[in-house]
């Protein structure tokens, strides 16, 4: 019984944090800043709860394959459509989290890959979240309580709300290399370019 309320619990707060991550990460990639909120607490912020939504998530993935109230294994959690329980809502959580590996590996490689392999698949979390979301709507047993909806509901409000503004700001795809503490991802290198030759140098 413990397991299974670990289980619930951890993948409601898991797709909280995921929604922070997604627009804290929104937030620092525009730069944005305030007198009351450094750009460095920006990059500092999207990391840690990174992290803390991967810890979360690894909890939520180990609690359901470790609890018999359902039949699904660790193998379940990374190879989709191989579970009969809830196939198709367990899929999407397993893409996620697939999604979710490849995002902390490379970002432990970033510097092996470069900045630019790098960005290209960080672009995945912004296909991980929704997937996240499907999963955690059609999947919980809570889904259909109303303070759960509601959360997911602000949820959905608030990324697709950053979305937006960083469409209105220049894209997703972003405007060209992004200038020193403007339009990185956190962690990342940032290049430097030269004002005497007009390019990019490292």
């Amino acid at each position: 019984m413990v397991l299974w309320y670990l289980t619930r619990s951890t993948g409601i707060v898991a797709l909280v944090v995921l929604t922070a991550v997604v627009v804290a990460g929104i937030l620092t990639t525009l730069g944005w800043t305030a007198p009351w909120w450094p750009r460095f607490f920006s990059r500092s912020v999207h990391r840690n709860l990174s992290l803390f939504a991967t810890v979360l998530v690894a909890v939520h993935v180990a609690t359901t394959a470790l609890d018999g109230f359902v039949h699904v294994g660790f193998l379940d959690a990374v190879v989709p459509f191989r579970s009969p329980y809830r196939t198709a809502w367990l899929a999407l959580g397993t893409i996620a989290f697939d999604l979710m590996l490849v995002l902390v590996v490379t970002s432990a490689l970033r510097f092996r890959i470069g900045y630019h392999g790098w960005r290209m698949v960080h672009w995945l979390s912004y296909l991980m979240w929704p997937i996240a979301f499907f999963h955690s709507a059609g999947m919980g047993t809570d889904a259909r309580l109303g303070p759960v909806q509601l959360l997911g509901l602000l949820c959905l409000v608030a990324v697709v709300g950053a979305v937006i503004y960083r469409l209105a700001a220049g894209g997703l795809g972003g405007a060209g290399t992004p200038s020193p503490g403007r339009g990185a991802p956190a962690g990342a290198p940032v290049p430097v370019r030269s004002p005497s030759r007009g390019g990019v140098i490292r």
